[in-house]
């Protein structure tokens, strides 16, 4: 699938190039606006408007709101009054708002003054709800029905309206602003009597969202339920707006992205990896490995007070490697389990027990399996095949041990901070692989060399 688009896409240019504008236009118009919006990725700048002037109004709206940010605003300077217009009004509420909030101040002017008083009004009411909230993502562009309209006139309505809307499927029926209950077409298409009222066929049983309402769980209850689309009251259950599945799914998707940046031990970043500068990845990256350098002190300050025992048992040296990456590895899947079951709502910090007995009963099978085989391996290829004398059995049996229970450790650590950073309000992907490698670290060491004390007298 990837080939053949990049086939297309080098037509196309070269169709461009060519000037074979009236081919090139006929071919746009059979592609999805998010396809022609990652032809727009690989133009250069001076060639973006051409092309998107190509495109029927309603179809170069609608790959407008695809486009990477940079090439919106160069598109939008280079529009006359007229042009920016046409696009603007042809955007849905939400697209509006949130391009609004993604351009320079000189550029939101030039929008809003082309935006008609009703899409201004709407823009200003979205962007005053706090950031990553329903209200935030949410439209107010939805078919509004009222319980005492019969099936007839809510058709006409949304015949009338629908146009319009972000979405007509699924209606809702308010009473003074107030929501009482949904239809969807289905219902009406199969009502037995066109004078059957709304209020007989509507569902009452609703699931609702707050403009306070976090964007993340909005999106997970869409894809939980199965919903087009989730209706959004304020505090007095007066509908304000909806949240479609397509602006669930762009949240999602950010959620995730910025969830594997932060457990890749990076700040999160909004430009894509080709729009980002050498700068911007410096500025995401550094101040994580500051933090991780510096927390790695502790480690090299465990090192420096054991140094008497190393040199009476210089081969326990060979194995510190081996067992600081087991550990920071045992610790990893546990967070990154526990992390991904906390966004999909299976965890809560009331569980915390639960996980940890699990962890800790996983970590025996998996430590006792692995201190078994390290065994082995340990007198087999450290010691007889590598000849390294200073390998006994004592020495083998420190080396396992503390695999053992760092492995114990590793898993009940990498459990347990995800569910506390989440208790206490921060994002669990903070305790990810990085944070709990250097706790891990500093643990396997303490172990380490406590086992060699007992065993071997160090």
């Amino acid at each position: 699938m990837t080939e053949r688009f990049e086939i297309v896409e080098r037509a196309l240019v070269k169709m461009l190039e060519e000037r074979k504008y009236a081919t090139l236009r006929d071919i746009l118009i059979t592609m999805e606006p998010s396809d022609i919006a990652a032809v727009f990725t690989g133009l250069e700048d001076a060639k973006i408007p051409l092309l998107f002037r190509l495109l029927p109004k309603e179809l170069a709206a609608e790959t407008f709101v695809e486009m990477e940010n940079d090439a919106q605003e160069l598109l939008i300077r280079g529009f006359s009054d007229s042009e920016l217009k046409e696009v603007v009004d042809e955007l849905y509420v939400d697209d509006a708002a949130d391009l609004v909030e993604e351009m320079p101040a000189n550029v939101v002017k030039r929008i809003l003054r082309q935006a008609d008083p009703e899409m201004r009004n709407t823009i200003n009411q979205i962007l005053r709800y706090p950031e990553n909230s329903a209200g935030s993502i949410m439209t107010t562009e939805y078919v509004s029905l009222r319980p005492t309209m019969t099936v007839e006139e809510s058709i006409l309505r949304i015949r009338r309206q629908g146009i319009d809307k972000e979405t007509i499927y699924t209606c809702y029926v308010t009473q003074d602003r107030t929501l009482v209950g949904l239809v969807t077409v289905k219902d009406l298409l199969l009502a037995e009597d066109d004078d059957t009222k709304i209020a007989d066929i509507m569902v009452t049983n609703l699931i609702s969202v707050t403009t306070q309402t976090d964007q993340e769980e909005v999106a997970n209850m869409l894809s939980r339920y199965n919903f087009l689309a989730l209706p959004v009251v304020d505090g007095e259950n007066r509908m304000v707006g909806i949240v479609t599945f397509d602006d669930a799914m762009d949240v999602l998707e950010d959620e995730a992205t910025e969830d594997m940046e932060i457990m890749g031990g990076m700040l999160p970043s909004e430009k894509t990896y080709l729009k980002s500068t050498v700068f911007d990845l410096f500025r995401h990256r550094i101040p994580w490995l500051l933090l991780l350098m510096v927390s790695a002190t502790f480690t090299g300050m465990i090192l420096a007070y054991f140094e008497d025992a190393l040199a009476a048992q210089v081969a326990l040296t060979v194995f510190i490697p081996m067992l600081m990456d087991t550990g920071g590895n045992s610790g990893s899947q546990s967070s990154v389990t526990v992390i991904r079951a906390l966004s999909l709502g299976e965890l809560r910090f009331a569980d915390i027990g639960r996980v940890i007995w699990k962890e800790v009963r996983t970590a025996l099978l998996c430590g006792g399996v692995l201190a078994v085989v390290c065994f082995g391996k340990v007198m087999l290829i450290d010691r007889l095949l590598m000849g390294n004398t200073g390998v006994t059995v004592l020495v083998a049996a420190v080396v396992c041990l503390t695999l053992w229970i760092t492995v114990v450790l590793a898993k009940a650590v990498g459990c347990t901070l995800p569910l506390a950073a989440k208790q206490l309000g921060f994002d669990p992907a903070v305790m990810a692989s990085p944070f709990i490698t250097t706790i891990v670290d500093a643990l396997s060491l303490l172990v380490y060399f406590g086992c060699a004390k007992v065993l071997l007298g160090v």
